[in-house]
């Protein structure tokens, strides 16, 4: 029976109920497979997401403002000459520190020497005619008195002494005015700064009063010049308690932060508030002033000023890259009890360099996750690794 019913089995397969024992063999191998695939489909639950997290506490914290502002100089002054001709000498170097009174450049000086050499010798000829005319004058009042000489005479005499007096003034002035010519010369700087570029090379030719030469930058201290919207200046006004343009010599509030972030070394002072605002664009012009001992400040830069507020003690700052956007809702992942990962709405503050005040949402103690925020979802178990606070300082926005 064993040999025709497995033959008939394997090669006809007719028929399982025409061999028993291969039946009984089939229940055992379905039974075997049954329980294999059912222990196969039985997973364990996947492992906690690792998270750095951060735990709310107040700080004490100063709270601030940023605007964009444009460096100046607090003095600027175009050097023009005074006199025309030919540019003879450059003395000072482009880019340097000069000082007042200091030559800056030479105008060929050899017409004005001529012309004073001829104003000088037009005095001198006036004074010799004014020594003569004195003299006729004595001689005439002498024989008018014995009359040997008219009336008429006399007052000839008078009117050539006084003529001749006035040709000595004029001439004087005119050597003067020739000195001053000859003196003009020599362009100095009218103020202690910086030197920029010259515009003229020697041989050029220069005409009075036009000729741009060069500018000179007055450096120390410098101007920040920035606007702030008439709203803003009302809450500035309100979170301040008193008006902005009550300057107050003993507070420093205002910093300079640098076209790549870092502030300013030195603190900036209150200079200029504008009487009115403006009404094309709903601004108010302000202006502070800044020391630039060290010459680290150029004119035309861009920086922004910082303007402190107010001091909050009990202030919870969060690290700006915790904070997601949803449909303009901001939220953050917070671990519950069971070492959860929870998503809470929050209201943000100002934004302090890399850091966010939050306004609601959250309470001291409350456990948020800072890094690998992108693994989590509604209830998902996480494996909370606390983050120190020099590093949530240090990181920056985008820190992994």
């Amino acid at each position: 029976m064993g040999g025709p019913c497995r033959l008939n089995t394997l090669y006809r397969a007719r028929s399982v109920d025409a061999c028993p024992a291969l039946a009984t063999c089939l229940i055992v191998l379905a039974s075997v497979l049954l329980a294999t695939g059912c222990r196969g489909k039985t997973t364990a639950p996947p492992p906690p997401v690792p998270v750095a997290t951060l735990t709310m506490r107040y700080t004490p914290t100063a709270i601030t403002r940023d605007y964009p502002a444009q460096l100046e100089a607090s003095n600027t002054v175009e050097i023009r000459p005074q006199v025309g001709g030919i540019l003879h000498r450059q003395n000072a170097v482009e880019g340097t520190r000069v000082s007042r009174g200091q030559t800056l450049f030479e105008i060929d000086p050899r017409p004005f020497e001529d012309a004073l050499l001829q104003a000088q010798a037009t005095l001198a000829q006036a004074r010799a005619q004014r020594a003569q005319a004195v003299r006729d004058l004595e001689r005439a009042r002498s024989l008018t008195a014995i009359d040997a000489l008219s009336q008429r005479e006399l007052d000839a005499a008078v009117a050539a002494n006084d003529s001749s007096a006035a040709q000595v003034k004029g001439a004087e002035a005119a050597v003067k005015n020739a000195q001053l010519n000859l003196g003009y010369t020599k362009v100095t700087a009218p103020i202690d700064g910086f030197m920029s570029r010259a515009l003229i090379r020697v041989g050029g030719v220069v005409t009075a009063y036009s000729t741009l030469l060069t500018t000179v930058y007055q450096s120390d201290p410098m101007y920040a010049d920035f606007s702030i919207g008439e709203q803003t200046v009302l809450q500035l006004q309100h979170e301040l308690g008193r008006p902005i343009n009550q300057r107050n010599p003993s507070e420093r509030q205002f910093h300079i932060l640098l076209a790549d972030g870092s502030q300013y070394g030195l603190p900036a002072t209150l200079d200029f508030v504008d009487a009115a605002v403006d009404g094309r664009t709903d601004t108010l012009a302000v202006r502070v002033t800044v020391p630039n001992p060290n010459q680290l400040l150029r004119a035309g830069q861009y920086v922004r000023v910082v303007v402190s507020t107010r001091e909050r003690p009990n202030a919870l700052l969060l690290p700006q890259r915790a904070v997601q956007v949803l449909q303009d809702k901001n939220f953050v992942w917070v671990v519950d009890h069971d070492s959860k990962a929870q998503p809470r709405d929050v209201k943000m503050g100002p934004l302090l360099g890399s850091e966010w005040v939050v306004e609601q949402g959250l309470s001291p103690g409350d456990v948020v996750v800072i890094d690998g925020t992108q693994k989590l979802k509604a209830g998902v178990r996480v494996q909370a690794q606390p983050l120190p606070q020099t590093a949530v300082a240090s990181a920056g926005p985008h820190a992994p």
